[in-house]
């Protein structure tokens, strides 16, 4: 097991702490996303870079709300010309930071097109590879697998979740199909990711964060899609859901 105690304190945020927290956060995003586009512009950006910056940021954030992180599990080797996707449970703004900080490789969330439009992050966002798959349109949904196929046999390592949505108590909601899509029509190898704990950081659709909080991150066996089809998919999403219920802990995130 891997600990990174960011953290041995826990607590509840005064209001003022609130404010300095969500501050630090969006000058934090602010300023990478400058860093980015900044070496973008110039022409010095690249893959090694962007990682770095991914996990400054990450590791900046998670010092805010004082997190203290533990890693469970076998990560598998990523370099070994396979293509990946991480498939992960969703509970809190926080997962996709503790996420990279916690795992290695060159990882680039699969992110919703709303996060494009935002100001300097979604530029930054298309600078630094991050890919988005749009279902609604289908040449432009070809397209977009195709960029993000290109992407993962060169190394990226896609992060996604299956959730859609983050859950308001840590325990698993139902999975959408469109990662599972992907993951077939690349012939990924599926690595389940359950993050335990995350919820109590800044729970769900509030603005109450908790700081020094306790976060396990268990990574599960691979799941290989290689040779699957369509006709598989329901079987592939009861695999990874059991997986992630076993990670969990029968269904409890502790």
């Amino acid at each position: 097991m891997k600990r990174l105690n960011l953290s041995p304190l826990t607590e509840s945020a005064t209001l003022l702490r609130r404010a300095g927290v969500v501050v630090g956060s969006v000058g934090l995003t602010a300023l990478y996303s400058l860093l980015v586009l900044v070496r973008a512009l110039f022409g010095q950006l690249n893959r090694s870079i962007v990682d770095k910056y991914c996990r400054e940021w990450s590791a900046a954030l998670l010092r805010l709300v004082r997190a203290s992180l533990s890693v469970r599990g076998q990560v598998p080797d990523f370099n070994d010309g396979r293509r990946y996707i991480i498939m992960c449970t969703h509970a809190s703004h926080y997962d996709i930071p503790v996420s990279f900080v916690s795992l290695p490789g060159s990882i680039r969330m699969l992110a919703k097109k709303e996060l494009f439009r935002i100001p300097l992050l979604g530029q930054a966002m298309r600078a630094a590879e991050f890919p988005s798959v749009d279902r609604a349109h289908r040449t432009r949904a070809v397209r977009d697998l195709e960029k993000a196929r290109q992407m993962m046999e060169s190394g990226i390592v896609l992060w996604a979740a299956p959730e859609g949505t983050r859950s308001p108590d840590g325990q698993l909601l139902p999975f959408k199909k469109g990662c599972f899509h992907l993951a077939l029509e690349t012939q990924a190898v599926i690595v389940p990711v359950a993050i335990r704990g995350i919820h109590r950081v800044l729970p769900a659709r509030t603005w109450q964060i908790n700081l020094g909080q306790p976060v396990d991150v268990r990574v599960g066996n691979p799941v290989d899609t290689a040779g699957k089809t369509r006709e598989d998919l329901g079987q592939l999403m009861d695999e990874v859901r059991s997986n992630l219920i076993e990670l969990l802990g029968n269904g409890e995130a502790e």
